[in-house]
């Protein structure tokens, strides 16, 4: 589902607030037994904290004051096991707030992610990829980044020391009875493997193919990063047709095309407008005959389910998803007609810039059509982080299509089912049972296995593959971003990253997590036949923060 679109502080400010509401109080409580653990990483830890407290500051003050009325309503621990667990996820979550928000803040201008401290994947300098062109990687490859572990691990732990792995004995004494849950449905499907070997240490239902709802967004991004690379941009250009009486818009497929004042950082229609108007002037052009392509992608633009809120027909010209008013996420009316509605559109700041136009109507742009402006997306890693965080469906389609173009199959569903197949297929991933009726996961007739989706994190996280480090950097983080935001104030907040899933009598739940002794660990929940939504995302959510809470050997 489309959810709210991740800003800087001023957005994040709210979900960072509740979780300092809520484990602030209990740090008393688990004072004497983290105190132990303090003395091992102190000299680690001091110059970084040092600098995290100087920027972090006036921040910190503000939130202190504004938590104290709500610290007397939280009950306390009750046992040992609590405290120390709730000892973890509030450093975990005050890191990263601190080192996150307050310093860097989660998204930059063009709306991807900054810099996420330490490792991925349990190695060092192999995480979350840096979108910066100035990177001084040869060929422009992103350079692979510090990444999420050690900011979502607690500041308690030694960073140095990764203990062996959960046993299958250990994991399935914790998980079995939680994946019982009668929440969860008749059927259920829980898998998880550990990042750094790649094995699989639990296993339920690891083969049985399920509806995952968003999840399959998950794959959409492998694929699409593995199609196209990191750094590829989407463009909307401007063409000029010999004779210069016949404008041409041409969609390239961007989904994030914004006609919106402030652009922040995203692709811009008023610029194009304001680009082309100049370049048409020193043609000593003021009058034009408008047209739109939108040729790059073919068949039909309505999506399988029928219209719904909470996708727009998925055409290769569109801005601001086609929304029928100001918002930025959540279910809402689209145009019908979404390329020509940003055709209109586009020839209104035309107008403002002293160019003319006939009403749009739909054309094509020959191979000798000049191109006066263009306009392109942040990198495709910024993209998929955006649509893995806010589960956009507007995106995921888009790149199920610019796959399916890379790869010289149609532009279309069928064709974007055959394309991301046929990726996951090259980099040698489990694909029994999977069918891809769409890249979103609104189609219920989508199937995914526990196992894929496991794998598919697990390739992300592979030191040898950096150019799938945003499916890891993209995931919601608990507590704090996305679609989970809202989920574990009273768990691992900050522990846990995952990609969510919601359909009518589904619910899924997929991403990585770091346990008590520091092992990254990638899982996947899935449930069907489910009655009470918000029960079974709490049994998810139970069965994640079990995770974050033990070393299971």
């Amino acid at each position: 589902m489309v959810v709210p679109e991740l800003r800087p502080w001023r957005a994040a400010k709210p979900h960072v607030t509740r979780v300092a509401n809520a484990v602030r109080p209990r740090l008393a409580g688990a004072k004497k037994a983290v105190r132990s653990r303090v003395p091992r990483t102190a000299d680690t830890l001091r110059p970084r904290l040092a600098r995290a407290a100087k920027a972090a500051k006036p921040q910190v003050v503000r939130l202190a004051r504004a938590a104290g009325p709500q610290l007397a309503r939280i009950p306390g621990p009750k046992t040992a096991k609590t405290w120390q667990y709730t000892a973890t996820a509030a450093t975990a979550g005050l890191a990263l707030a601190a080192s996150v928000v307050t310093v860097a803040g989660p998204w930059d201008s063009t709306g991807q992610r900054t810099a996420e401290r330490d490792r991925a994947a349990a190695q060092e300098h192999t995480g979350g990829a840096d979108h910066d062109e100035a990177s001084g990687v040869p060929g422009g490859a992103p350079r692979p980044a510090p990444s999420a572990a050690s900011v979502l691990a607690a500041l308690g732990r030694a960073s140095n020391t990764v203990r062996s792995e959960p046993t299958g004995q250990g994991l399935s004494a914790t998980l079995a009875p939680l994946l019982k849950d009668a929440a969860l449905g008749d059927r259920q499907a829980g898998v998880v493997v550990d990042v750094t070997s790649g094995k699989r240490l639990y296993g339920v239902g690891a083969d049985l193919a399920l509806t995952p709802a968003s999840t399959t967004k998950i794959a959409t991004a492998v694929a699409a990063l593995s199609a196209l690379g990191a750094d590829h941009r989407l463009t909307t250009r401007a063409a000029l047709e010999p004779g210069g009486k016949n404008l041409v818009l041409v969609g390239g497929g961007d989904p994030t095309l914004t006609a919106r004042q402030d652009a922040e950082g995203w692709a811009s229609l008023r610029t194009l407008a304001a680009e082309t108007a100049a370049a048409l002037k020193k043609r000593d052009i003021r009058a034009v005959t408008l047209s739109y392509d939108t040729t790059l992608y073919t068949g039909p633009v309505l999506h399988p389910i029928g219209v719904n809120e909470n996708l727009a027909p998925v055409t290769a010209l569109m801005a601001d998803e086609a929304r029928t008013d100001d918002s930025t996420r959540g279910p809402v009316l689209r145009v019908t007609d979404p390329q020509k509605d940003a055709s209109r559109t586009f020839a209104a700041f035309l107008e403002d810039h002293g160019i003319r136009t006939t009403a749009p109507a739909p054309g094509r742009a020959t191979a000798r059509a000049q191109s006066l402006a263009t306009v392109s997306s942040p990198p495709l890693s910024a993209l998929v982080e955006r649509m893995l965080t806010n589960s956009d469906n507007d995106i995921a389609e888009a790149l199920a299509r610019q796959t399916a173009l890379a790869t010289g199959e149609r532009a279309d569903f069928d064709g974007a089912d055959r394309a991301i197949t046929a990726q996951l297929k090259k980099l040698r991933l489990p694909l029994s049972g999977a069918d891809f009726q769409d890249g979103s996961g609104l189609d219920r007739a989508d199937r995914l296995t526990a196992d894929l989706l496991t794998s598919l994190l697990a390739k992300a996280g592979d030191p040898s593959r950096p150019d799938l480090r945003p499916v890891l950097t993209g995931l919601p983080v608990a507590g704090f971003s996305g679609t989970l935001s809202s989920r574990y104030a009273n768990g691992a907040a900050g522990l846990v990253r995952a990609k969510t899933g919601t359909l009518t009598g589904v619910n899924t739940l997929a991403g990585t997590v770091v346990d008590q002794d520091g092992r990254l660990l990638a899982f996947a929940f899935l449930a069907s036949g489910t009655t009470d939504p918000a029960a079974a995302q709490a049994a998810l959510d139970r069965a994640a923060t079990a995770l974050a809470a033990c070393g299971c050997r």
